[in-house]
């Protein structure tokens, strides 16, 4: 039964909404993007069959960065999910329904070293875990376990103008090594990005990468146009300052991209998932020091969801926020 168009969606009543069928409601509180791309009648069609034999959704995870909140609800049978992204007004800039896509083997294949994440204050998870809903790296192979950091104060990662580099508390903020090792490749020559702006030529832009024991290589990317503070061949010990955070490459902000491959290339690479020093692993919404999670919400479900699903994808919208989605 379609719903009524004056009813009006929240995060509270999203997943009942879905479930009851008044696609109408929540179409109408979609973007102009999302509109654009996709019809009423195309919608209600789409999720329509995505609903069939769905008894109930359930809230999996709930993060919010600059008081916009990403959410994913799963069915009671653990073989759909719902992404949305949803804003402080209740409009639904992003909505993701699909199954769920796993890489088991990958997935089961840790680091044979122990890292830190590289930094000494306290960030944010803005992507990071073994899903694409929580992390959009998961997708592709090259960087499928890469963590997206950044830091807020009071809900928001910056003060004032959004437009300016320096208002953002990430930006120009000390990067560590996370782990023993050589110096293997370093770019630092590369200018910021105006937020909002994103250097796709350059797609990780200024950045350090790290040769480790066990043929393992981390890098740390976007980093601040000329602050390296090492050379190629240089030997670094965990917990080092070897850059700051910039806005450089593909990056709608200043944040670190960190991760681990099994390769020197990062465009030909494949991602390792990184065992922690504490034995911990954060994911999107985790509040960290290094890596120990100081705020943690939904491990047991999020565990449970990672290594739920694999079938084929049905559909995938991703109208997006400017400045609010990093690359």
């Amino acid at each position: 039964m379609r719903g009524k168009s004056n009813e009006h969606v929240t995060l509270q009543n999203f997943g009942a909404f879905f479930l009851q069928e008044k696609f109408d409601a929540i179409y109408n509180q979609c973007n102009e993007e999302f509109k654009q791309l996709v019809s009423s009648e195309q919608f209600n069609e789409i999720a329509k069959a995505f609903n069939a034999n769905v008894t109930n959704y359930e809230l999996f995870r709930k993060s919010t960065i600059n008081h916009v909140n990403h959410c994913t609800w799963i069915d009671a049978q653990q073989d759909k999910a719902i992404n949305i992204i949803i804003d402080a007004h209740n409009i639904i800039h992003r909505l993701l329904l699909k199954p769920y896509v796993v890489f088991p083997e990958s997935d089961k294949k840790y680091t044979q070293n122990t890292y830190m994440m590289p930094i000494k204050e306290e960030w944010y998870v803005f992507w990071g875990g073994a899903n694409e809903f929580v992390n959009y790296h998961y997708a592709y192979e090259t960087q499928r376990y890469a963590y997206d950091l950044v830091m807020m104060n009071n809900g928001t990662t910056y003060k004032d103008s959004a437009m300016v580099n320096d208002n953002y508390y990430a930006f120009n903020r000390e990067v560590t090594a996370p782990a023993d090792g050589k110096v293997i490749k370093v770019v630092h020559d590369l200018k910021d990005n105006i937020p909002g702006e994103i250097n796709e030529l350059e797609p990780a832009g200024n950045l350090i990468i790290i040769e480790h024991k066990n043929n393992e290589y981390s890098m740390v990317a976007h980093l601040k146009n000329n602050s390296s503070r090492v050379h190629e061949g240089d030997k670094v010990r965990q917990g080092d300052v070897i850059a700051l955070c910039g806005n450089s490459g593909n990056s709608s902000e200043p944040h670190i991209h960190f991760q681990v491959m099994d390769s020197p290339d990062y465009m030909s690479c494949k991602s390792i998932r990184i065992r922690f020093v504490d034995g911990k692993e954060p994911i999107q919404g985790d509040v960290i020091k290094n890596s120990t999670i100081a705020k943690n919400q939904f491990d047991e479900k999020a565990g449970k969801l990672e290594n739920t699903f694999n079938i084929v994808d049905l559909l995938l919208f991703i109208p997006r926020i400017i400045s609010s989605l990093l690359k």
